[in-house]
């Protein structure tokens, strides 16, 4: 049969997760000749053979690449077949170019390595940083590029000769695995107390799980940081950590041994399954069974609860020892508003006084990530928190056209670089309000922009002033754009979907800075990357004491008794849950918002889902950002029987051609149903639907008044299945095209990536 030959060129992630090496054995096995290079435009191969063979080959590199590579594209030509060409041969990359570099995420333990590390005949048998090309640390340990050894923390461990014959071998598993060790090589465990004595045992990891069986609090370095670890079965062991932590109620995450055990602690769709085993490995946010062996501190008064499976090695022989505890408790280790420890003379200093004990190794963690926290709605998986499994790889975007930067928001920070037509959304930085923080992010954006070897034509950041994600927008040379928060939300969606088009936006959230003095958060806007109409909002609500009233939801509880009774409300209308607040207090509340002092104007949804909760007496001072919402939501879903549906009915308003969707008709509604005892959870379910049929409805003019049909739903209160659910059924029905985020969280984690799309056409 006549010869054919192709050259094919591979683009994405293809460098660090055992591309080539899987290129030459399918290469082999399909005696095909020819080479594979790594180039400035992707991976290039040259193939040779029979015909079929190659179509073999196309067929199985595009259906079945390694696990973790992540192919963006693929071009083939034909080109002139050499007769002397017979063998496959990988070469080195070309001299003075570097490869169009898109560095690997963290990938959790592969099936093959689990096999080894348990295998009593293997030589890595029981050995906590076994890895090979398809899995372990990449992200987390590289200083700079191209990824190789001497560019990583590995760069210290060098190789014995077995795993550097691995390692030089294209058949091997390990071929180029940056990260390959063993016991005789690599890095190993220290034990040590909690004032950073070193501990002798000749097991370390079967010392961590007899001190956690024992309700210790253990810090436990892992791959992109630090967690504190406890015992997630019992009480005093999870209070204790809380207590801490000054953690009271805020949910935590748990780690369990694999999925028979996960399924006695939650209700696991196939769905949710395939994303706890998945390479990625991230927390999950899953349905709580009733009446669980788990602690009921570790998510009380919500119906979720965060879970993952053991992603190292280290976490498969902890979970594995006979005598640690069946769930533990994984959260991240810092201090509150500071990020996740990662070195281990940090940890020791930082972490003094939370841990009894710590698990320490020597590999460096060059770059803090998070573990990634993500949910399944409307039957997609939703990003909640992006981080590892996830970091850094791209999102493609369909029109940006400059190298940007996104400078993202104060809160749940992430930024944004994009290079060329690729968005790179950064791990989770957090809470922007610390000189640790700020270096962290500032850190990462030098990282990020070093791995990516790109500068910035132009730095886009929110209106906000006094954001430090702000300020250190006005540092930069680079021409500067400021976008509105919620526009930037918008535009998030636009950019994850393709969407260059102007669309109508439903935008809740908790805050967001405006242009005329009040605070946003419950809009509906046109929003185009050149700009935004505001069309509707909910009414405008006093915030007496302005952010304070953010984590006392009483306070805004009083507001809307006051907007919808005046004065007298706050005094004679109070339902039971308010009345344990003095008379001398609610006059204060009342002249501060009759007076505007310090009482702001918002049309947030967050607060409006603060104020109700506090109505109902669901949660009136808060331990953490978003509680009330949280617990609103989990009570609405128990209104089995729909009793709130159609309940309360939307009024909507029209100022000078502003509709606005009025919340003291809500009140009043929800003052009359407490005064007739009607259930809790009916009036929770009712609010909602309020919020969904005052929408739909607000959609129905806006489309008549604009002509658009397509719907982008983004901001903070989108991780609220009722909602997000709600509209994209109900939006659908009503023949909307509705948009939401799936890659991108909906919050403040997103929003980097709609202020570069922004940037990106405003620089046209």
């Amino acid at each position: 049969m006549a010869q054919q030959a192709i050259q094919i060129t591979v683009q994405g992630i293809v460098q660090g997760v055992g591309f080539r090496p899987f290129v030459y054995r399918l290469a082999r096995e399909l005696q095909l000749s020819g080479t594979v290079a790594n180039t400035g435009n992707g991976v290039i191969l040259e193939l040779q053979g029979k015909s079929e063979n190659i179509a073999a080959f196309c067929s199985r590199l595009q259906n079945d690449p390694p696990p973790i590579s992540r192919i963006t594209g693929i071009t083939t030509e034909d080109i002139p077949v050499q007769e002397q060409r017979s063998e496959f041969i990988i070469l080195s990359s070309p001299q003075g170019e570097r490869p169009n570099t898109q560095v690997s995420p963290d990938i959790a333990l592969c099936a093959d390595c689990i096999r080894e590390l348990f295998d009593p005949l293997d030589r890595r048998y029981r050995y906590p940083f076994i890895n090979c090309t398809n899995c372990g640390p990449r992200f987390s340990i590289i200083r700079t590029i191209p990824y190789d050894r001497p560019n990583t923390s590995m760069d210290v461990f060098t190789l014995c000769p077995q795993c550097k014959k691995e390692y030089h071998d294209p058949l091997d598993r390990r071929f180029h695995a940056q990260p390959n060790a063993c016991p005789t090589c690599g890095p190993s465990l220290s034990w040590q107390d909690k004032d950073g004595k070193p501990i002798a045992v000749d097991d370390c990891i079967g010392a961590c799980a007899e001190a956690l069986a024992r309700g210790k609090v253990v810090a436990i370095k892992g791959l992109g940081g630090f967690h504190l670890a406890a015992d997630a079965t019992a009480v005093s062991a999870v209070a204790t950590l809380r207590k801490r932590k000054h953690r009271h109620k805020k949910p935590l995450a748990i780690m369990v041994r694999d999925l028979e055990q996960a399924r006695k602690y939650c209700r696991i769709s196939e769905q949710e399954a395939e994303l706890l085993s998945s390479h990625r490995a991230p927390i999950v946010l899953l349905k709580k069974q009733e009446n669980s062996a788990l602690a009921e501190n570790l998510a009380p008064d919500i119906g979720l609860l965060g879970l993952m499976l053991p992603y190292t090695p280290l976490h498969h022989l902890l979970l594995t020892e006979d005598n640690c505890p069946a769930a533990l408790v994984m959260t991240s280790a810092n201090l509150s508003g500071e990020p996740i420890c990662i070195d281990n003379n940090e940890a020791l200093t930082r972490l003094h006084g939370l841990a009894d004990f710590f698990l320490l190794h020597n590999r460096e963690i060059v770059t803090r990530v998070d573990d990634s926290v993500v949910r399944v709605m409307a039957k997609k998986t939703r990003i909640m928190r992006r981080g590892r499994g996830y970091v850094p790889e791209p999102l493609l975007l369909t029109h940006q056209t400059k190298n940007a930067l996104g400078c993202g928001a104060e809160m749940k920070n992430t930024f944004c670089i994009v290079r060329n037509n690729e968005a790179f959304i950064s791990q989770h930085i957090g809470e922007l309000t610390s000189p640790r923080a700020l270096d962290f992010y500032t850190e990462s954006i030098s990282h990020i922009q070093n791995i990516l070897e790109t500068d910035f034509q132009t730095v886009a950041c929110d209106l906000h002033p006094d954001y430090l994600s702000t300020r250190f927008c006005r540092k930069q040379p680079a021409p500067r754009v400021r976008v509105q928060h919620h526009h930037a939300h918008a535009t998030t969606v636009m950019a994850e979907h393709g969407l260059d088009e102007p669309v109508l936006a439903v935008l809740f959230d908790g805050t967001g800075y405006s242009d005329d003095g009040t605070v946003y958060g419950g809009e509906w806007y046109l929003a185009e990357r050149r700009g935004y109409t505001r069309l509707a909002h909910l009414s405008l609500l006093p915030l007496p004491g302005g952010d304070k009233a953010v984590m006392e939801p009483w306070r805004t509880a009083l507001s809307m008794l006051y907007q919808a009774k005046g004065e007298e409300g706050v005094h004679n209308h109070l339902p039971q849950s308010l009345l344990h607040i003095d008379h001398g207090r609610r006059a204060v509340i009342a002249q501060m918002i009759a007076e505007r002092i310090h009482s702001p104007l918002t049309s947030s949804c967050g607060r409006l889902f603060d104020g109700v909760a506090g109505l109902l007496g669901l949660c009136l001072v808060a331990d953490y950002e978003g509680q009330a919402a949280m617990e609103l939501e989990h009570l609405a879903e128990t209104d089995g029987d729909a009793q709130g549906a159609g309940r309360y009915r939307p009024i909507l308003k029209n100022e000078n051609g502003m509709l606005i969707l009025d919340s003291r008709s809500l009140t009043l509604q929800i003052l009359e149903d407490l005064q007739q005892g009607a259930a809790m959870n009916t009036i929770a379910s009712a609010f909602h639907q309020w919020l969904l049929d005052g929408s739909i409805n607000i959609l129905l003019r806006l489309r008549q008044q604009t002509g658009l049909s397509s719907v982008v739903l983004g901001g903070g209160a989108f991780q609220n299945t009722i909602l997000l659910e709600g509209l994209l059924t109900r939006g659908t029905a009503e023949g909307f095209s509705v948009f939401s985020g799936e890659q991108v969280p909906a919050g403040d984690g997103g929003i980097a990536l709609g202020q570069v799309y922004i940037a990106g056409m405003a620089e046209k």
